[in-house]
């Protein structure tokens, strides 16, 4: 088996997720009072208006959109929806939280094999849905081969990874 063969590119971990929304202020103080992100210093050479905010291992960089009346306009909470999910503590709290702030949110349960993951979805000011949840009791388990590990002790180059059954052949251009 090739070394990289289940990490072609050599990822090693998710930097940010970019989100447009229509007010960088308003979206700014939603993800540092809600979820605790910190703003951090953007490169001088961008030059559209933004703010990066880092936080839990992974940056937010908000993009303020040149059209903002046309971004869609979402009112129902759908956990089937787009969203970036967060591992927390204890849910009880996150719950009282957003309770105490006012957000509305879904609550939702899935079960597997014995084992319950609570989530709560909610959006952020644009629409952009945020899940919260207690995922790390729920095992990564690969569909073939390996082994189950919990989601923070799962590591790529860990998995048992089986070689491609077909081969990707690289496309030149002329």
């Amino acid at each position: 088996m090739k070394e990289n063969a289940g990490n072609p590119l050599h990822l090693t971990s998710l930097n940010h997720v970019s989100l447009l929304c229509r007010s960088i202020e308003e979206s700014m103080v939603f993800y540092q009072t809600v979820l605790g992100f910190f703003p951090i210093r953007r490169p001088e050479s961008l030059n559209f208006e933004g703010a990066w905010l880092f936080g839990h291992g992974i940056g937010i960089h908000l993009l303020r959109s040149s059209e903002p009346e046309k971004l869609p306009k979402k009112t129902e909470i759908n956990p089937k929806d787009n969203h970036i999910s967060f591992q927390c503590e204890s849910m009880s709290a996150v719950e009282k939280k957003l309770e105490e702030m006012e957000i509305e949110y879904v609550r939702a349960i899935v079960e597997e094999g014995g084992i319950q993951v609570d989530q709560l979805f909610f959006h952020d000011p644009d629409g952009f849905m945020i899940e919260i949840c207690n995922c790390d009791s729920l095992p990564v388990v690969p569909l073939i081969g390996g082994m189950a590990r919990s989601c923070s002790r799962v590591k790529l180059h860990q998995m048992v990874q089986p070689q491609p059954q077909t081969q990707i052949h690289q496309v030149v251009q002329p």
